[in-house]
């Protein structure tokens, strides 16, 4: 029952019983008898006894119902104030705002357990990414200090190996500039601050010329790439196109670090299904073991390949791809074989003007 019905049928009882009993006295009166000293005494009695009994059935009521709930509110704030969340507030009171007042108050502290519980993940995240990035900073930039010294020191004394020291360098200083932008674009994915600028882009267009990027630069790596697409000439994508790059230099990027094979193959396609133009990077690398596929989206998420890896990795890659292809409205998926390869999918929605 609500705390303002219950005050009204309280204030009611104590109005009521000393009127009916004033009413008998008045009824005596009235009635042509005088009342006995011993009748009024009698009626102050229960009077008395009346609101003597009122009295204590309201505080008991008020004690359970309202001065208990709200000391142990009192405890719980405290404990709250002190950093302690280890605690339950019992829904006792049978007042409706009360108990409301109850079920609120836990429920924020669970919030407040939740939060701190994901402020702790996100602090160990933040510590393995810190260290992941230092390690694979430090890589390169040990393999640049070498090669200049080696220039340095003339060791490098023909035009070839001249050519391949400063080749090494240059190669080194790109993965460690892409390493920079990946910590950069992470920090804005942190703060929903990615910056889109979304377009009419048609695929064949777009698609063409990243393949033709990206083919030369996986061809200057060894790899044999193989491109394919079969989406019509006029199909296009509501998009970001300098983030739809990233999302496939990332998967590029991804195939290129696990493949295993002396011969190393990586392919880009496209394809149209029903409503869905459908992207796939894929490679005959080492494969993505079963336990970790439904996790390799995850932020910070390394497979034990990758830990095994000598290209490390900084584990926020995928869960880049993942963030701007749902932020287009699409969707990412993975299919794999343990020592075969992998494709990674990603799909976006067709756009029609019509």
């Amino acid at each position: 029952m609500k705390l303002k019905n219950r005050i009204y049928i309280i204030f009611t009882v104590i109005d009521v019983v000393p009127a009916v009993l004033a009413g008998v006295v008045l009824a005596a009166l009235l009635g042509g008898r005088e009342p006995t000293r011993a009748m009024l005494l009698n009626v102050i009695l229960i009077m008395l006894c009346v609101i003597g009994i009122t009295a204590a059935v309201l505080s008991a009521l008020f004690s359970k119902s309202v001065a208990a709930p709200l000391a142990r509110l009192t405890d719980a704030a405290r404990s709250i104030s002190d950093g302690n969340l280890d605690f339950v507030i019992p829904d006792e009171s049978t007042i409706y705002e009360i108990s409301e007042l109850c079920i609120a108050f836990d429920r924020m502290r669970r919030s407040l357990i939740e939060a701190n519980e994901e402020k702790i993940r996100f602090d160990e995240q933040n510590r393995e990414l810190i260290s992941n990035i230092s390690h694979d900073l430090k890589t390169p930039i040990t393999a640049v200090k070498g090669y200049v010294e080696g220039i340095m020191d003339g060791v490098a004394d023909t035009p070839e190996k001249m050519d391949r020291y400063i080749r090494t360098i240059y190669n080194k200083t790109n993965e460690m500039d892409r390493l920079i932008n990946e910590l950069s674009f992470y920090s804005k994915i942190t703060t929903n601050r990615i910056p889109y600028a979304f377009s009419e882009v048609n695929v064949r267009n777009f698609l063409d010329g990243a393949a033709e990027s990206i083919g030369e630069d996986l061809r200057a790596k060894g790899f044999q790439f193989v491109y394919r697409n079969t989406v019509p000439a006029e199909t296009a994508v509501i998009a970001d196109e300098e983030q739809l790059t990233r999302v496939l230099n990332n998967l590029v990027g991804n195939a290129v670090k696990y493949s295993d094979k002396p011969e190393k193959r990586v392919g880009i396609s496209a394809e149209l299904k029903g409503d869905e133009v459908r992207f796939c990077v894929s490679d005959n690398g080492k494969g993505i073991s079963g336990r970790d596929i439904s996790n390799i989206f995850n932020r910070f998420y390394r497979g034990d390949s990758s830990r095994g890896s000598s290209e490390g990795g900084s584990g926020i890659g995928l869960s880049i791809v993942k963030k701007i292809i749902e932020d287009h409205s699409g969707r990412v998926w993975v299919s794999s074989r343990e020592g075969e390869g992998t494709e990674m999918w990603f799909a976006l929605r067709r756009y029609s003007n019509g």
